[in-house]
């Protein structure tokens, strides 16, 4: 018998709420009257976490020409929204310590995941968008669905990781097959859970087939190209042994020339493995 995806979130979400810091930080930003120290005793709250936004402020993923000390500095030089997406795609790490080594390489996982989340920001850079953290949010948290399964379904998950070994299929078809769903909408069905923003939910639900929204293809394809970057790369992994395959729609949605590609895997290269050192030290 197939799970129901919503009952699979439903059980994991009793101790899956988001972290308190990234909810009280959310609530800081949105009152008017909250100043840059009350901001920075918020995030101080959580001593780890703050420390790893500094290190985020001071990586070649901002290059900035001086030397970020403070969660003020970093609020003022990234951005109060900026900061608030970083928050909250670097509280997420924590919540799924301690999962078995044989199940998943949690360190890999990660590091596909946050290089996955530089190569989206440096994308939608290259489409000047207005707010590029969000993508870099979006392409941290694409494959939580995973973690789900899992944690949730870890029968299922060996038998979708055995048979893709076998067969040579990819394991977001074969989630399909055995499942009835892939990590990829029970990841977004996560994220509306705890009333994240439909944008960024889409992104993640349909990251491996960004046609399928109606509302936010662009943004699932940018996390959809991203995926395959790190993949080609093989930087890291969340236990896909093969590339995905590309949209022809979804590199058409982008409006970019071919000729960033080179670009932007030298900006990928530069910036991934330092971001990834700055997240995971105390992770």
């Amino acid at each position: 018998m197939r799970p129901d995806p919503k009952q699979v979130i439903a059980s994991i979400t009793k101790i899956a709420s988001l972290p308190d810091v990234c909810i009280k930080f959310s609530a800081a930003l949105r009152d008017p009257k909250t100043s840059n120290r009350e901001l920075e005793e918020v995030l101080s709250e959580d001593v780890a976490m703050a420390a790893r936004v500094l290190r985020i402020a001071n990586s070649a993923m901002y290059s900035f020409p001086s030397r970020v000390d403070t969660v003020s500095q970093a609020a003022t030089v990234i951005g109060y929204k900026q900061l608030n997406d970083i928050v909250l795609a670097c509280s997420i790490i924590n919540m799924f310590k301690g999962l078995p080594q044989d199940v998943v390489d949690m360190e890999s996982f990660w590091r596909h995941s946050i290089s996955c989340a530089v190569a989206a920001r440096i994308i939608a850079s290259h489409r000047r968008v207005a707010n590029i953290e969000q993508y870099f949010t979006a392409g941290l948290l694409h494959d939580i669905g995973r973690l789900v399964i899992f944690v949730e379904l870890p029968h299922r998950a060996t038998e979708i990781l055995s048979k893709s070994k076998r067969t040579n299929a990819p394991m977001y078809k074969l989630e399909q097959e055995v499942l009835g769903f892939d990590h990829a909408k029970l990841g977004g069905i996560l994220l509306k859970s705890w009333k994240l923003p439909k944008r960024l939910v889409d992104s993640v639900a349909y990251h491996h087939a960004p046609a399928r929204t109606h509302d936010y293809m662009v943004e699932s394809s940018v996390i959809h190209v991203a995926d395959i970057i790190c993949h080609a790369l093989k930087y890291g992994e969340s236990g896909e042994r093969f590339v995905p395959d590309l949209s022809e729609s979804a590199w058409e949605s982008l409006g970019l020339s071919i000729d960033v590609v080179s670009p932007v895997l030298d900006q990928v290269k530069i910036q991934a493995a330092d971001v990834v050192k700055s997240i995971l030290q105390d992770a």
